[in-house]
């Protein structure tokens, strides 16, 4: 199995710097403290990794995050008053090109940027709210109430039946991709439930023995991809063409082309996506 993409991070989140203002501040004015390049939330590469540069002079630290300290070095990323929007072409080239630590890197600071965007104000009382931990969160000054970034659960998912996969693509995907099933926890729900109401309610698949696989962050905007496979009780189809454009069952055979660029019938998502590795695991099971 590849590495997941936007996994192994090599900063240490140095958690005590969030709970220290006054070591906060000294970190920001450190000489060699790092700010992360950013192009309206697209990465600006440098010599093929992220882009770096130094902090600006009298910098604020509530304008401010920090996205670790590595090699004694801290890592920051600067605060933008607009959600992301999109992933464009030049971004995905871009994600392909990182190596996986400074993918996961880029994916932190993405999702809590963008946070920061759309939490400006408290559910609680609707009064504006201020940064704080370093970052980490936002305090309400009006009703005292922190906020803190959340993240997503997302399932995503094979049923396989008498050897062979269910994948299914979505309007918005490139022409002949095909990917595995996918879609959000509700509240009240484990993994395992989560994993048969979406492949019934998109596909009218029944499945049993749900196996975890792996998980990855997905930044877009904050998620977490749980991957699984699950045994469909039998094959029959019932599409959701709100939800789906098509679905099909794929021999491992079908999938290892897929994975290969061998001329397969359907197309499969990109590397650093967690439903290529969960397609590589399943091809290789």
């Amino acid at each position: 199995m590849t590495t997941l993409g936007f996994t192994g991070g090599r900063l240490d989140r140095a958690d005590p710097l969030r709970h220290d203002p006054a070591g906060f501040a000294a970190a920001l004015a450190d000489p060699a403290a790092r700010l992360l390049v950013l192009n309206d939330y697209q990465p600006v590469m440098a010599n093929g990794r992220l882009g770096w540069t130094g902090i600006d002079a009298g910098a604020r630290v509530e304008d401010h995050v920090l996205l670790g300290i590595e090699h004694g070095v801290p890592h920051f990323a600067r605060l933008t008053g607009e959600p992301a929007v999109g992933r464009s072409f030049e971004m995905i080239a871009a994600l392909h090109a990182l190596e996986a630590g400074e993918a996961a890197t880029y994916a932190a600071a993405r999702s809590v940027l963008d946070w920061h965007a759309r939490h400006g104000f408290c559910a609680k009382c609707g009064a504006a709210t201020e940064p704080f931990r370093a970052g980490w969160g936002r305090h309400c000054p009006s009703c005292g109430t922190e906020h803190f970034p959340r993240v997503d659960p997302v399932v995503i998912m094979i049923a396989e039946h008498g050897g062979r996969a269910l994948l299914g693509r979505q309007p918005t995907f490139p022409p002949g991709r095909y990917s595995a099933l996918a879609g959000f926890l509700e509240p009240g729900e484990s993994i395992e439930e989560a994993v048969a109401r979406e492949l019934f309610e998109e596909a009218g698949v029944r499945v049993a023995n749900v196996r975890y696989i792996a998980s990855q962050p997905w930044p877009f905007p904050s998620s977490l991809m749980i991957a699984c496979v699950a045994e469909a009780l039998d094959d029959r189809l019932t599409i959701d063409t709100t939800e789906l454009e098509d679905a099909i069952w794929v021999s491992r055979d079908e999938v290892r082309a897929a994975l290969a660029g061998d001329g397969s019938r359907f197309g499969v998502p990109p590397a650093f996506a967690i439903a290529h590795t969960l397609l590589e695991a399943w091809a290789d099971s």
